[in-house]
């Protein structure tokens, strides 16, 4: 059996397979699609990856305090941030053609330009424990806090704003919507937040849940961890799970990343399966591809086009083409 990596302070502990609310069948996994990996060894583990607005891929390697950036060719260029083992862990292309980036260790919000320059901005919560970031629709970026049990607002410029959820919560991933709003998962709920600060919170199933992403049907979909599936949320509040195949007979595949795919589809990380795979927007699971890998994670479309994703234990970051 594999063991998934625990992502330091962010995820949560695999616990048993929670109840599925809104539960859809799905058939086992198909045959795989056809295409060719290729892959680009990393200087430490590379935790998530977004396209930059330079036509670049970037990444953060949060053991060494760097940011990473690929060429579409797999020319790799490391830049260390001004504070030391800052624990840098989600990024996003911002709405100023920067980078932008939380440091997990260091309580900040980073920003680094298609250059390099690196800027640091202070989190008002102390140990705040920033996870991830999306660019939103009000032109600033949005982030969460997972140990201030905050979602936070920055502006290009610099000036922070939290605000503060539900006693309990832990947010972890975040994207901006298809409504205006800002969408983020937070243990077993789907949190949404209006860009004036306005919460509301959707009970989904007790369980861990992974990265979340709009898809090209106007809904929300996320991984769901424990539950071994993958949610869709409209939003309206309406949910469904679509389960997936197990790892062999008793454990689960540990859905991580998810985006919207080239072809329309939604791509998802499968860390202990060692596979990336697809799923419509009607919930059939479709051919992926998988690479003998270890703990694959991040995962985005790159600016030619293709599937690019982060391999934790493997130190590498790699490049999915379809034929």
């Amino acid at each position: 059996m594999k063991r998934s990596r625990v992502r330091p302070r962010l995820a949560a502990l695999l616990i048993a397979l929670c109840s599925c609310v809104g539960l859809v069948s799905l058939s086992v996994a198909p045959a795989w699609a056809a295409g060719t990996v290729t892959t680009f060894p990393v200087a430490s583990p590379p935790y998530f990856i977004t396209s930059g607005p330079d036509g670049n891929l970037w990444f953060t390697l949060g053991e060494t305090g760097q940011i990473g950036r690929s060429t579409t060719s797999g020319t790799i260029t490391y830049f260390s941030t001004p504070t030391k083992s800052s624990g840098p862990v989600g990024i996003t292309a911002g709405p100023d053609g920067n980078l932008w980036f939380t440091e997990q260790n260091a309580g900040q919000i980073g920003r680094i330009t298609p250059r390099g320059t690196i800027t640091e901005f202070p989190i008002p919560t102390a140990n705040s424990t920033p996870g991830f970031i999306t660019a939103g629709p009000d032109g600033n970026l949005w982030f969460t806090e997972a140990s201030a049990g905050k979602v936070g607002r920055i502006t290009p410029s610099g000036t922070i704003t939290e605000f503060p959820l539900p006693t309990g919560s832990k947010p972890g991933s975040i994207t901006a919507g298809p409504d205006g709003n800002l969408w983020f998962t937070d243990g077993g709920q789907i949190g949404r937040i209006t860009t004036s600060g306005a919460i509301t919170v959707f009970p989904i199933a007790a369980g861990s849940l992974g990265g979340i992403t709009t898809g090209p049907d106007g809904n929300l979909w996320f991984t769901r961890i424990t539950a071994n599936a993958i949610g869709r949320i409209t939003p309206a509040g309406v949910f469904a799970s679509f389960p997936l195949p197990k790892c062999g007979d008793d454990f689960f595949c540990v859905p991580e990343g998810i985006t919207t795919g080239p072809n329309g589809n939604l791509w998802f990380t499968l860390h202990d399966r060692d596979s990336v795979d697809q799923m419509t927007t009607s919930g059939s699971l479709l051919n992926g591809f998988t690479y003998p890998a270890s703990g694959l994670e991040g995962i985005t479309v790159g600016p030619d086009g293709n599937i690019w994703f982060t391999e934790l234990g493997g130190r590498q970051i790699g490049r999915f083409v379809a034929s």
